[in-house]
């Protein structure tokens, strides 16, 4: 999450890893950008999964009727107008500008209940959604029901869900295909039926050493308050033990992934790359994956004391995660430098200024949504004071 120059952010770095009352010139940036390039971006990918791992074995996660919530969803960002960077993920036109602009594809595998980023992806813009969601899937569970839009609705991914044990729930488009198109007209609430696979997803499963027989779903009509229909498809078969009425909460459960984008481009400036070579791209976005789950990871550990403070509040109150994130951004050099007995004491102390930073959960608060935003344009040679 770095606001300043190379030089600047390093004699933070040690003024906050020395306890230092000033910034203290121990390494130039010249030596940074050379030890930059023997730092294998993969080692944060670790730290994150070593992260997840512990705090699912340790922690008391929240879940929907014995499932984890696992959403997928992809996006782009910018990427630093180099040469070499240009050529790894490509450049691409831009609706109002004339020269091409640098692309990457960004994935995430979700948690919408615990708030964390299971697994992350950037790669070329050329990659599509549905073969990132495949690669995620490496990391999926037998306790995992997955909620997928409409732009996953793929045969063939629906029959790698399964082969793995796991579940989805995924909204269908009710033009693209036949049985779906006829549910909708029906009127049904909802039915069983079963789909076929259309040629290229026949191709696509031989690939992968699928079969190919009809899978058989559960489709469930839901009537929006906006007028529109949304049809859902869902491995989970058993009307008694899950009711029609449970899924048009089920799918609204997917929304908090869209908001972690907005945090990734707009709070922690996902785009906003410290370096120009595909390395150091690869590097920032998984640093600063791994520490927006660190920081979702401790908020996660206080929900139940900040609850405790508001019951004679008016509204429900949780922790202010903007703040949360300015507030880690030094302490985080502290948590992987420290020895135990200091981590507990800094750990006490980061948790409880987040108790301390919280804002009201005001209900039924709705937004029509900005589909067109103004992108915010980064420089490296201009960077502000810190």
């Amino acid at each position: 999450m770095n606001k300043a120059s190379y030089q600047t952010e390093l004699d933070n770095y040690f003024k906050t890893a020395n306890n230092s009352d000033v910034p203290e010139r121990v390494i130039y940036k010249g030596s940074l950008s050379k030890a930059r390039n023997k730092l294998k971006y993969e080692a944060f990918i670790e730290m994150n999964d070593h992260m997840n791992t512990h705090y699912a074995a340790h922690f008391q996660t929240k879940k929907w009727n014995g499932f984890n919530l696992i959403a997928f969803d992809g996006s782009t960002a910018r990427v630093p107008d180099e040469p070499e960077i240009a050529e790894h993920f490509g450049a691409w036109n831009t609706v109002k500008g004339k020269n091409p602009c640098p692309l990457s594809r960004v994935s995430q595998m979700f948690d919408v209940l615990n708030h964390i980023t299971l697994d992350a992806i950037i790669s070329p813009k050329s990659e599509g959604e549905r073969e990132l969601a495949a690669i995620h899937l490496l990391k999926i569970m037998a306790d995992d029901l997955v909620l997928l839009d409409r732009g996953y609705a793929a045969f063939w991914l629906f029959k790698l869900i399964i082969s793995l044990l796991a579940n989805f729930c995924a909204r269908m488009s009710c033009t693209k295909w036949k049985v779906i198109r006829q549910f909708y007209e029906s009127g049904l609430p909802e039915a069983v039926v079963k789909l076929n696979p259309p040629p290229s997803s026949i191709q696509k499963c031989k690939e992968m050493g699928l079969d190919t027989k009809p899978i058989k779903l559960r489709l469930i009509r839901v009537e929006l308050e906006s007028g529109e229909t949304e049809i859902l498809a869902t491995t989970l078969k058993n009307m008694n033990e899950y009711p029609i009425d449970l899924f048009a909460e089920l799918y609204h459960c997917r929304w908090p992934i869209e908001e972690d984008y907005k945090t990734m481009k707009c709070r922690i400036e996902m785009e906003s790359f410290s370096g120009k070579s595909v390395l150091s791209v690869y590097q920032d976005f998984h640093a600063k994956v791994f520490s927006k789950n660190m920081t979702s990871i401790i908020i996660n550990s206080v929900h139940e004391e900040v609850h405790k403070r508001a019951e004679r509040c008016k509204f429900e109150r949780k922790v202010n995660f903007t703040q949360a994130l300015s507030k880690i951004k030094h302490t985080i050099i502290l948590l992987l430098t420290r020895t135990y007995e200091e981590l507990q004491t800094l750990v006490d102390k980061i948790r409880d200024i987040f108790i301390k930073t919280t804002e009201s959960i005001r209900p039924n608060r709705k937004y029509e949504r900005i589909h067109r935003v103004k992108q915010k344009r980064y420089h490296n040679a201009y960077k502000p004071i810190s």
